[in-house]
């Protein structure tokens, strides 16, 4: 008799045991994934942080209970030259020495389209934290391997990074773009509606 209450009592007693198993598990291959950056200027400043961690966790199935948190080590950045490198992380930019890491994470994910979605979130530099949005087109959902291609726009200025660089001309706006390819480990495949 204990048994078949037992039986019967325990998936109303453990029902977040088996929700846990019903969850999505995504790995990052760094690989073959990379965050880049552009900003208009009198000469080209672009780049790449070649120290970064991303995570994408999932409460369900569905794709909007997503949350996407990247973690970016500020003294990574690389514009292939060491000159700029040097200006980007000292303390009229990304201040390395006392934050030495850039963070994004979503608070929101909307579906916008067939593969598009726009992703609120808390964008962290120099200390410094703000509302940003995300755009991200994602291609693969279903197969078990999923690539996510995002881009972000922010205002460098709102961050604290009023100086320039001398004798050349910088714009406000800072263009993130990153590409993220990872593969389902286990759970479900997402469900998109």
């Amino acid at each position: 008799m204990r048994i078949a209450i037992l039986c019967l009592l325990g998936p109303a007693a453990f029902p977040l045991m088996s929700r846990a198993q019903e969850v999505p598990v995504f790995e990052i291959t760094p690989v073959e994934s990379w965050i880049k950056f552009d900003v208009k200027a009198s000469m080209d400043i672009a780049g790449k942080f070649d120290k970064w961690d991303a995570n994408l966790t999932f409460t369900s199935p569905e794709v909007t209970t997503g949350v996407l948190e990247l973690k970016i080590q500020a003294d990574s950045v690389d514009t292939g030259s060491g000159m700029k490198n040097g200006k980007l992380k000292g303390k009229d930019f990304f201040d390395v020495e006392h934050n030495p890491v850039i963070t994004f994470k979503s608070t929101k994910i909307v579906k916008t389209g067939h593969d598009t979605y726009e992703v609120d979130g808390d964008f962290s530099i120099r200390g410094v934290s703000n509302p940003e949005k995300l755009t991200l087109v994602v291609s693969g959902r279903g197969t078990g391997s999923t690539e996510v291609k995002g881009k972000m726009v922010f205002n460098r200025k709102d961050y604290g990074m009023n100086k320039g660089i001398p004798f050349i001309k910088i714009a406000d706006h800072v263009e993130v773009n990153f590409h993220l390819k990872g593969k389902r480990v286990s759970g479900p495949p997402l469900l998109d509606k």
